[in-house]
């Protein structure tokens, strides 16, 4: 792909997938939350440059970096993100600005990279930037599917004052933003 479509292709999924986190969205809606990322990794995987061959030892060590800062945005998305669930058990989530704060990190921890990359001298190319979106996409997803499952996710009420006379099922888990009470957006 032409280096015009690269920037346009990951401008046009991190919009998408930025504006619809920040949204209050049913989670049974994301029913193949692995297909966008894993899209994402064939495309990456099939352009050339992934590896800049005159700089080998450097660009693995880069793309292997750039694949962590990936993984750890992704976990730190899942986890910053509020799940809850309503008392019809209809499961709902929302970014949140820890989830922004994350995502700020991130994107320059990821410039950072590419500045040593510059300063090294390595060719980096699109490739490694789709794998690693797609490394965050695939692991946010993946915790966000995995917290959903959860026996012990409930309405986001507050708690009665004797907890004992409540049965466990009825009770909150413990995740970023409990407490904290979201309206629902039409989508």
């Amino acid at each position: 792909m032409s280096g015009l479509v690269d920037a346009s292709l990951i401008v046009a999924v991190i919009a998408l997938v930025v504006v619809r986190q920040f949204r209050t969205r049913r989670m049974d809606a994301d029913r193949r939350w692995w297909v966008v990322p894993v899209i994402l990794a064939v495309v990456a995987l099939r352009e050339p440059g992934l590896v800049d061959i005159h700089h080998r030892t450097e660009s693995i060590t880069l793309l292997v970096a750039e694949l962590l800062v990936g993984l750890v945005t992704g976990a730190g998305w899942a986890w910053t993100t509020r799940v809850w669930a309503e008392a019809d058990g209809v499961v709902w989530s929302r970014s949140t600005k820890a989830s922004v704060a994350v995502w700020i990190t991130g994107i320059g921890l990821r410039a950072g990279l590419y500045a040593l990359g510059m300063a090294l001298g390595v060719h980096q190319d699109t490739p490694a930037l789709l794998l690693a979106l797609a490394a965050t996409l695939l692991l946010r997803a993946g915790i966000l599917h995995w917290r959903t499952q959860s026996p012990h996710l409930t309405s986001p009420q507050p708690e009665p004052l004797h907890p004992a006379s409540t049965p466990s099922a009825h009770r909150q888990t413990t995740a970023y933003g409990d407490g904290v009470r979201l309206r629902k957006e039409c989508l």
